[in-house]
């Protein structure tokens, strides 16, 4: 994959929202791209429909506080783009994380916020919002934990290896770290996993990129928990992998791994589907 030149930055009323942000003028500035600060967050009639039976005064309090939502994210916006030429702020879209995805076919990278269910402004996306956005755009993201301060990404790199379109995909749109890092470990579970690491290592060699290959044995019961632990091991600062699951019943049901990881994260992860 070309480095990206078109992100597409989530942004809300959240507390981490001013993380992303930096981080995504961090990466126009490596990348010579431009971002597209995105506002999405549902209102308050979408999240309490039964309001809509009550009195005008109660829709109209929940307008303003919509736009209170909005304003303190555009101000947030403001002071953490720090006049960057190459963020630029979007208007609302009216259909909401329908809309996001659908803005996402034209971005090479979102940059997105792990959900944190503390955060008084969790309630502004649905919970599902991330695994959904990833499968309906299509597109790899790279997504922020909800803690710790975020040290420049991409400096140690490791690879979540499984030989699945998704790692596949995950693996492509990390090549411009990749090839940037100053260090990239390959890590592979399985019977297998001594064979696709020795697949990979050329696949990666033919792009510039030297990885040192670990083969973790059997696939353990708990592999995001191995992986998050393997990371702090390695001094790394991204991981990449591939994210799995399926829709049933209106709802996303993620795979054990991917669970673990988008709710303990310690690392920013850039996923793809």
């Amino acid at each position: 994959m070309s480095t990206p030149r078109s992100i597409l930055l989530h942004v809300d009323s959240s507390a981490r929202a001013p993380e992303r942000i930096r981080l995504a003028r961090q990466l126009a500035d490596e990348f010579d791209a431009g971002v597209i600060a995105q506002p999405c967050m549902l209102s308050s009639m979408a999240r309490y429909p039964l309001a809509l039976e009550g009195a005008s005064p109660a829709i109209a309090l929940m307008q303003e506080f919509d736009q209170a939502c909005l304003d303190k994210a555009h101000a947030g916006f403001l002071q953490a783009a720090a006049g960057s030429s190459r963020l630029q702020w979007a208007e609302p879209l009216a259909d909401g994380p329908h809309g996001f995805a659908r803005r996402a076919l034209y971005a090479d990278l979102m940059v997105l916020g792990q959900r944190d269910a503390d955060d008084p402004a969790v309630g502004e996306l649905p919970a599902d919002f991330l695994p959904a956005l990833l499968v309906h755009s299509g597109r790899p993201a790279l997504v922020l934990p909800h803690a710790g301060a975020i040290a420049p990404v991409g400096r140690q790199v490791l690879v979540a290896w499984k030989e699945t379109r998704e790692a596949a995909r995950a693996v492509s749109a990390a090549l411009p770290w990749l090839q940037r890092a100053g260090q990239v470990h390959v890590l592979s579970y399985g019977e297998q996993a001594g064979a696709a690491l020795r697949s990979i290592e050329p696949y990666l060699k033919a792009h510039g990129v030297s990885a040192t290959c670990h083969d973790g044995g059997p696939e353990p019961g708990d592999a995001g928990n191995q992986v998050l632990s393997r990371a702090a091991d390695l001094g790394a600062d991204l991981l990449v992998m591939g994210c799995y699951g399926h829709s049933r019943a209106r709802e996303w049901v993620l795979g054990g791994a991917t669970r673990t990881i988008l709710q303990s994260m310690t690392l920013p992860v850039l996923m793809a589907h």
